[in-house]
């Protein structure tokens, strides 16, 4: 295997039919070998190497990456310093298990997770490997708070596959057939959309879809079959994610807020793919001034390693030695491209994501003004949805892209999600849209 360093491109290169011979050969052993759950695009890319926002395949196709691993390559692929980090700590210390053993690592990033939540300090952390895990210890901890059994989520939600954390997600029906009746008992409302609103206008009196939202929750859910003393939390996502990249409207978070504290009920808020300077602040709760009581985090926060964290209010997380662990988690390499990665946000990835995410929101409202097919323009920072006027045109112009080696992804319905590196530049944004532009004008 190359261990090449990719130079700094302008544009991508495709040099073969994609996939290539040598992807075709992956992607065989693949269909032989490899569950065939993994649900994965049409148009299939075989990677090899990233550097920064490129991303080569193995027949050395050049692509502009901006996808990221589905927002988990925060600081771009193999930055310099977060290789150097992981290397330094593979040296010293890959793992000892921190649910048997201490070592500085996990109260080093526990305390800074502390200083830059929106949750209230005092706050204890739990280490997990990845998003769902995240989200099963805030369920496990909103029960053990509460003594309660019920939850209420949204419809289009995505908070993870496994069994407690699929009882609330509701973005596609295949990732629940065939998996029975839910592990927990969830109840779901629409998630309000400023785009297409889900209420009445009754719902909603002056409020809009926010309103609607919360006064579905208040006058229909408890007063027929959620009873608000028996609801442990309501868990939400500041921006859907596998929902379409849609942000809650202004004032619903702050809604679920109040409708928490009258009735003793935890608010969870899911930043796992808009959470670590996705959107141009630390996490997108922050755009809304709302502060949950339990903060579920993944993705972005370590460079691309498996970490998982659940952030809480100290006085939460008072469970006893075995309540809930997990061998991997807290994983010292991990922690350490954390901490880098956080160094990154702060050091400019955070602004670099604000500004260069105005400018591409600015180039898709051009191209909407262009094409008639654009149905919607959305979202924060570098965490943007397209939306398109059908699910069949979103497909092609995501696989047109492709094509011309602009690596997209889609969600929801009809929209293309666009969840780049926080380093993407403006000369980046200039050449994927001038891509985007192509591959729509080729689609329509």
């Amino acid at each position: 295997m190359s261990t090449t360093v990719l130079a700094a491109p302008k544009r991508p290169k495709i040099k073969t039919e994609l996939p290539g011979p040598n992807g075709k050969k992956i992607v065989e052993a693949d269909a032989n070998f490899v569950t065939p759950s993994y649900a994965r695009p049409s148009f299939k890319l075989v990677a090899e190497r990233g550097s920064g926002v490129w991303v080569e395949d193995v027949d050395g196709n050049l692509f502009l990456d901006c996808n990221a691993g589905v927002g988990v390559c925060s600081t771009g692929h193999c930055h310099p310093e977060i290789v150097k980090a992981i290397q330094e700590q593979a040296a010293e210390l890959i793992h000892m298990c921190g649910t048997d053993y201490y070592y500085r690592h996990m109260p080093q990033l526990a305390e800074k997770m502390d200083a830059i939540v929106p949750v209230k300090s005092p706050t204890r952390t739990h280490f997990a490997n990845s998003g769902t895990e995240a989200v099963e210890t805030a369920l496990k901890l909103a029960m053990h708070a509460t003594g309660r059994e019920k939850f209420i989520a949204f419809f289009n939600s995505f908070h993870g596959r496994t069994l407690g954390s699929l009882s609330l997600t509701s973005s596609r029906a295949a990732q629940r057939k065939g998996f029975k009746r839910q592990a927990l008992d969830v109840v779901h409302v629409p998630y309000p959309s400023e785009f297409r609103n889900p209420f009445n206008p009754a719902d909603c009196g002056d409020g809009g879809p926010g309103q609607g939202a919360l006064n579905w929750i208040e006058e229909r859910l408890f007063k027929t079959t959620t009873p608000p003393e028996e609801v442990a939390a309501i868990i939400v996502e500041a921006v859907q994610g596998e929902g379409g990249y849609v942000p809650a409207p202004k004032g619903f978070l702050n809604g679920l807020r109040r409708i928490c504290d009258e009735h003793g009920i935890m608010l969870i808020v899911d930043e796992v793919q808009s959470g670590m300077g996705r959107t141009g602040k630390m996490f997108a709760c922050e755009h809304y001034d709302v502060h949950p009581d339990i903060i579920c985090i993944a993705k972005g926060i370590a460079s691309g390693l498996p970490l998982g964290l659940c952030v809480a209010r100290a006085d939460l997380m008072d469970w006893k030695p075995g309540a809930h662990a997990s061998t991997f988690g807290g994983n010292p390499v991990a922690i350490a491209a954390a901490l880098k990665t956080i160094e990154l946000l702060e050091g400019g990835l955070l602004e670099n994501a604000a500004n260069v995410g105005a400018y591409l929101k600015e180039g898709f409202v051009k191209l909407q003004q262009k094409h008639d097919c654009i149905a919607d323009v959305r979202g924060f920072g570098l965490m943007l949805g397209v939306q398109f006027s059908t699910a069949e045109l979103r497909d092609e112009v995501e696989t047109a892209c492709f094509e011309r080696g602009l690596i997209l992804l889609g969600a929801g319905t009809n929209t293309i999600r666009w969840s780049p590196p926080l380093i993407l530049t403006k000369e980046n944004v200039d050449v994927a849209l001038e891509i985007f532009d192509e591959a729509i004008t080729a689609s329509i």
